[in-house]
């Protein structure tokens, strides 16, 4: 009998929750007196500043156990302990992302020296055009090393970077191509929403150079997915397919998701926190209407725990392997959306989001764990990465602490400016 993968996933998942419900006892176990699935109290403003303030200094006493032996990127954790790139895969800028976090909190200056070093690694990478990730990974590492010394080879690294970007534009779609490599018809017409955080790279580019035609790029992409992702309840797939050549439209698709009509969770934080980007960088309200659109459907897909499953619409959901990183990733898009609409029920959201997962999620009572976040969830679809550590969720997480702690430090090191 054949047995397609997806019924294998669906029953997967099923058996999933109750190792996702004896990993969640575990996780809440880290703090004493925690109770997962009430929603965190953010009332007491006292005791938000303080849980988020341990949280971050715990992922700093991590990072100045862990750093100094680290001489490649870590990439994920396998039996908690971090697994490498050499050249930085596509997470490359978090790694020294999370240092510079670290210095701006601790002011220890042993993590700006291993800030520039681990930056230095991704040279090689701005001179790469077989990847849309360039704003991952240099925006985290080489913008804000510029910003945070002022030595202007990081910024002609980050403009390069910008420039090779920019030659994965499709201007018959009007879109970024997420993967392949340019001239390789595969996946030529492939968008991912996860590219919607790379466009800032793009906007930096324009306003260091004076040449706008980076923006336009950045606004057209986000254009052309606000256009076809989202759906009338404000949902979103992974993916969305193009004809390559004449930039029709031909209709959603999911690579992470668990499938084209689902909501992978951490794909809508990342355009939670794009949209609200691009339209802090161009003044466009249609940008800000978006984000809170789709902030709107996975704020409403929430659990009471406030960290979110890793896909909103999967079979299984709520009752699923968790995602933490989807969750702090979107606060930090949260925070942004509270400020430029002037509605605290996001800031509010936000801080019960970094408060769960700084209560239920931070890998305190493990020896062996060199990262700092736990419960998140890589590729389900692929069975890679189930709930374990990952390096963008330890950045999100410290990135959403400093811009509730002190947003003015934070902006030293990240442009948090509006047009």
């Amino acid at each position: 009998m054949s047995v397609s993968r997806r019924t294998l996933l669906t029953t997967a998942a099923g058996a999933a929750v109750a190792v996702s419900a004896s990993t969640s006892a575990a996780a809440s176990a880290a703090t004493p007196n925690v109770t997962p699935n009430v929603t965190p109290d953010v009332s007491d403003q006292a005791s938000v500043t303080r849980t988020l303030r341990q949280a971050a200094d715990y992922a700093v006493a991590k990072l100045r156990a862990v750093a100094p032996g680290v001489t490649a990127f870590p990439v994920g954790t396998k039996f908690e302990k971090w697994t490498y790139s050499q050249n930085g895969d596509w997470v490359g800028g978090f790694w020294p992302g999370q240092l510079w976090l670290a210095w701006l909190h601790s002011g220890e200056e042993q993590f700006k020296t291993l800030a520039l070093a681990s930056a230095e690694k991704l040279a090689p990478r701005q001179n790469d055009t077989g990847t849309h990730d360039l704003g991952f990974l240099f925006s985290p590492s080489w913008v804000t090393a510029w910003r945070l010394t002022g030595d202007e080879k990081w910024k002609a690294g980050a403009l390069q970077a910008a420039a090779s970007l920019s030659k994965r534009y499709n201007p018959a779609g009007g879109f970024i191509r997420a993967w392949g490599a340019l001239g390789d018809p595969n996946n030529a017409g492939r968008v991912i929403m996860d590219t919607m955080m790379n466009l800032d790279l793009l906007a930096f580019a324009s306003a260091q150079t004076q040449d706008p035609r980076y923006l336009e790029i950045a606004v057209a992409h986000a254009k052309t997915v606000q256009a076809n992702f989202p759906r009338a309840d404000g949902s979103t797939p992974h993916v969305f397919d193009f004809d390559p050549v004449t930039g029709a439209p031909i209709g959603p698709n999911t690579v992470q998701g668990y499938s084209p009509t689902s909501c992978w969770s951490r794909g809508q934080a990342w355009g939670v926190y794009g949209f609200t980007t691009i339209h802090r960088r161009t003044g466009d309200a249609e940008f800000l209407t978006t984000a809170r659109r789709l902030a709107d459907f996975a704020l409403s897909r929430l659990t009471p725990d406030h960290v979110p499953g890793w896909d909103y619409l999967a079979p299984q959901a709520p009752n699923d392997v968790k995602d933490a990183s989807a969750g702090v990733i979107m606060a930090c898009g949260l925070l942004d959306l509270a400020e430029l609409t002037h509605r605290p029920h996001y800031r509010d959201s936000a801080l019960r989001i970094l408060t769960a997962v700084s209560r239920t999620c931070l890998t305190t009572k493990s020896a062996r764990a060199e990262a700092s976040v736990a419960r998140c969830t890589r590729s389900r679809p692929a069975e890679d990465g189930i709930e374990v550590s990952l390096p963008y969720a330890d950045y999100y997480l410290l990135e959403g602490i400093l811009r509730v702690l002190d947003r003015r430090k934070l902006d030293r090191a990240i442009d948090l400016s509006s047009r």
